[in-house]
């Protein structure tokens, strides 16, 4: 990553979850870009593996299924044998797939929360007590985490819940030095919309503001303003990255 002179996480050792493409892989890159050690996860060892190569700057990648706690146990304990703590912890892996109530099954619910939902819950579980020096957890959300949006009943309960974590785990955790805030990008131009048909993104940009989608890169830049000092005194907050959608 070129064009950055500031190194606002030099010496900070982070940990984003589902950084390997889209959203993630922009944050992961941009951490790095400003000094961090990052470690990487992915559900694909191999999309893992190529995302930490093309960061660069030492970057780890490990095989991790977002969805499974004992996974989340697991690349936390590389992280702390590796680098003995985590300053920086990024909640990215998520799972978006489209039913309208009548077409939920149990499988579609609980893949989406066990994505969305449960991994977050038990990555930052095992990742607290190293945690041991403070440090900030930058879950990311979605604006339909307050919106209702046809056919993404269950994604946006998801996302509700990612916020409503934050709230109690701000309260929880910031006697302990440890901030809380939550990332909610609207439309993003990531490789999975790029694969939505142009009618429809058309229909996704129309009522924003801005008249564009968000770029990955867009969204990284407020997960490292969250995850720096320069937000030292901002915990609970939910920083919108939505072109206006979601504000006026």
């Amino acid at each position: 990553m070129k064009g950055f002179t500031m190194a606002r996480m030099s010496n900070k050792i982070a940990l984003v979850v589902g950084g390997a493409k889209g959203i993630g892989l922009a944050i992961a890159e941009r951490l790095s870009a400003e000094g961090a050690k990052v470690f990487i996860t992915s559900r694909r060892s191999e999309d893992a593996a190529k995302a930490a190569k093309g960061i660069g700057n030492d970057a780890v990648g490990i095989a991790a299924d977002a969805s499974v706690p004992e996974d989340m146990v697991e690349a936390v304990e590389k992280v702390r044998k590796a680098c003995g703590r985590i300053d920086a912890l990024v909640l990215n892996a998520g799972l978006s797939e489209p039913a309208q109530i009548a077409e939920i099954t149990p499988d579609h619910f609980d893949r989406h929360f066990g994505v969305n939902v449960r991994g977050m819950v038990f990555c930052l579980q095992a990742a607290l007590p190293v945690m041991t020096g403070g440090g900030a957890v930058v879950l990311v959300g979605s604006i339909a985490d307050s919106a209702g949006y046809s056919s993404y009943g269950t994604y946006a309960a998801t996302k509700a819940a990612v916020r409503s974590y934050a709230r109690t785990w701000t309260a929880e955790l910031a006697p302990k030095g440890v901030r809380v805030n939550v990332v909610a990008p609207g439309p993003t131009d990531t490789e999975m919309m790029a694969a939505v048909p142009e009618d429809t993104r058309a229909a996704l940009v129309a009522p924003i503001p801005m008249g564009r989608m968000a770029r990955p890169s867009e969204v990284a830049a407020a997960a490292l303003f969250l995850l720096s000092d320069d937000a030292s005194y901002i915990a609970g907050a939910e920083l919108c990255v939505d072109g206006g959608l979601r504000q006026v």
